[in-house]
Formats: structure tokens, sequence, C-alpha cells
């Protein structure tokens, strides 16, 4: 089965991540659509990766992946894209075949072929496509146990390495050091802004405790679905300088070129307090005026500083890879020996039948009335007999092909 296992992969490394966005297959109808494609391309076995920045399809098929076979597998999944945009995916593509199929997939897992090095999440997306395609009826024996040979590669990856230990994302490390000045859960914090990097912040102080959110933002219904998922207040951006509730943590990311936070807006916000404040400012330019942080009671965070920590901590998590190519190298080797036992099992699935039928003629048919001359207890031994050679028969001669399977690879 090594030999006709293909991966067809669309990452950063080939696409642009808009472009990667647009060959997502939404869950709902994967299906449906999967289902199609297996077919009409021939396809054994399949399983459907997808993330933020990359589309990946791992199939089992005996036809020659060629720009033909390759035509017909993107008019099939994606019927309303154009000629154009088949054409420019056939030829941009990325094809990983046989061994290095595999090799690629633990590379995947272990986050070694990630964006950022070192990020665990993909090992859970990893599990979630393979249980979603498992579900969907698209998978077979051969990817089953790829996926895990797999996880059991990565987890081991980031156990025994220390490739993931460091925080590298700007959310993480900005959450790190709001964690490090022992800030209470209770403290109020005004989010200024509610694009991707605000999201996530918000969503992972939320996780981490923090309950107390006030969302301000450009275009209210974007302020007002933030808010609702992390159960906060919302406003327009306009009520900044009418806001008179206060703050012990203000964050602020926006796309504005000229800095949102003016000593004015500040002030007003503070309404008179004055204990320290936390200011954490994620955009480039700064949204929040140079003369606050060097005018004001606040412990500054700037994605400048967590830019320089994380292109530090992605250094050291590279450092690791060394480590990691050791693991996967042993790994592939592993799953090698894997495929080859599995062969023997699969060839060897006939003889427990056979061995059942010759019980079944032995007792039934030659030995028929010398048996039915026992007494009960002759019966009954002889039952057990006859039970123990039969386990015997089964597992001497897988016994024996794995034993000569493995002095053949010495």
């Amino acid at each position: 089965m090594l030999d006709t296992f293909y991966t067809l992969a669309f990452t950063h490394h080939n696409l642009d991540v808009s472009e990667v966005g647009k060959l997502h297959v939404e869950k709902e109808k994967q299906k449906e659509v999967l289902s199609e494609l297996k077919k009409i391309c021939c396809i054994d076995e399949l399983m459907f990766l997808s993330t933020c920045n990359r589309v990946e399809f791992f199939i089992c098929t005996k036809n020659e992946i060629n720009s033909s076979y390759l035509t017909t597998f993107f008019k099939t999944l994606y019927p309303n894209f154009t000629t154009f945009d088949i054409d420019s995916f056939v030829e941009r593509v990325s094809i990983f075949s046989g061994i290095g199929a595999v090799e690629h997939l633990l590379q995947v897992a272990s986050s070694i072929d990630s964006m950022i090095i070192g990020e665990r999440e993909i090992i859970t997306q990893v599990r979630n496509a393979f249980e979603e395609s498992r579900k969907n009826e698209l998978t077979g024996d051969f990817i089953r146990l790829l996926i895990r040979h797999t996880i059991e590669t990565a987890k081991k990856v980031y156990t025994e390495t220390s490739i993931a230990q460091k925080p590298v994302s700007v959310v993480a490390l900005a959450y790190h050091t709001l964690r490090d000045l022992n800030i209470p859960l209770s403290s109020r914090v005004l989010i200024v802004g509610a694009g991707v990097t605000n999201t996530n912040m918000a969503r992972f102080l939320k996780k981490h405790g923090f309950k107390s959110f006030v969302v301000f933002n450009r275009t209210l219904s974007k302020a007002k679905a933030l808010a609702e998922d992390i159960h906060g207040e919302y406003y327009s951006l306009e009520k900044l300088l009418s806001y008179e509730k206060g703050f012990d943590i203000l964050i602020s990311c926006t796309a504005s070129k000229e800095p949102i936070i003016t000593p004015k807006i500040f002030h007003r916000l503070l309404n008179g307090e004055k204990n320290k404040k936390v200011i954490i400012d994620l955009a480039i330019p700064h949204d929040i005026d140079d003369q606050i942080v060097m005018e004001e009671n606040v412990v500054p965070i700037s994605v400048d500083t967590l830019q320089k920590i994380s292109d530090k901590n992605l250094r050291e998590r590279s450092k690791e890879i060394t480590h990691v190519d050791a693991i996967l190298k042993d790994a592939l080797i592993e799953f090698q020996h894997i495929q080859k036992i599995r062969k023997v099992e699969i060839a060897m699935r006939t003889v427990p039948e056979l061995v059942k039928e010759i019980k079944q003629i032995t007792m039934n048919e030659v030995f028929k009335k010398e048996i039915e001359q026992l007494d009960s207890s002759s019966k009954e031994v002889l039952d057990k007999v006859i039970s123990y050679m039969e386990k015997k028969y089964i597992s001497m001669p897988m016994k024996m092909a794995k034993e000569i399977l493995l002095s053949s690879e010495i």
C-alpha cells in the first residue's frame, strides 16, 4: 500500500495564505464532495486536512498522479473554479509519494513544516482531520495505521525535545507577560479593535480566567460579535471619549495609521483613577501615543518588544530541529517495519478460517463415528486438545512469518 500512497499539499510554501483558503471544503459538505471525488478519481483511501495555512489530501490510489489526473481531481472537487484556477493549482501543488509522503506527514504533525515551528495545535488538527475522514468512510487500514504512528511520533517529539516550550506568537507572549506581572483575573480589560489579533488575544485571556471585557471597534457589528464571544460589553470606537467605567488593562490593535489612543482619550478612560495601568499595543504602527508611555503611570507592552522575544524563541526552537529529525528518521524506519508486518498479517488472514475448516471436517466427517463412541468425559478432553492445537496452528505460522521477516531485515 505504501507504493500507492500520495500527498497533494498546498501550504505557505507554495501558495499565499489567502489562496490556500480557496481550497477549503466546508465540514458539512465534506462527506458528499469527498466521497464523489474518491469514486471518480479511483481513490482507495482519502484523508482531507484543512487549516488556516494548509490544505492537504492524503490518498491511496493505483493511478498515476500526472497533470491529467490532477486536472480531473481539482475539477471534481472544485466545479466552480475557472480553467485558469485549475491549471494554476495543478502547476503549483506539491506532490509527495511513498515513504516521502509518510515523512512529510510526520514533519507536518511535528510542526517543523509549520509557519510557526513548534506550534502544537497541528497535532490536534491532524487527529481531527483523520477522525472526520474516518467518520465519512473515506479512510482505510493504511491511513489508520499511519495516523496512529504519526500521532505517537508527534507526541514523542513534543515530549522529548524543546521545540514547543518557548512561546513565539505575539498573543501567547503578551499573555505570558501579563501572567508574570501577577495581574488579577478580576482586572477590567478594555479592547480597542476587533480584528484577528485582538480576537485571539481576548479568547486567550478568557480561556485563562479573565472575565471583565469591554470591546470598542469602528464597525459595531464586529465589536458585538467579539463581545458576545467573550461575554463582554461592546461600543463603537467613537464612544471611547465618553466611557466612564475605568480599566486595568488596555489592549489595542487597529489598522489606523495614526495613534487611536491619544493622551486626551487616555485621560478620559482613566476617569480619575491613579493606579498603574497595563497597556498592550499590538498594532503596527502603534495605536497608543508614545507620550502616554513616557509620561503616564503605565506598564507598556508593545508589539516591538514581543516580536524580539518571539524571534529569539523561534531561533531557540529551530535549534531543536536536529533532535526532531533524529526522532522522525527512526519513526520512518519503524513505519516501514509496521507496514511489512501488516502485509504478513493480511496475507495470513485466511489461516484461521482454513484451520477451523479442517477442524470441522475432522470432527464431523473424518472421525465422526469414532467421536460418537466416546463418553462425555473423553469428548471434553478431545475438544480441549483440538481447541489448543487450533490456536497453535493459527498463531505459529504468523509468528514464524514475522520471525522470517525480522531476520531478513538484519
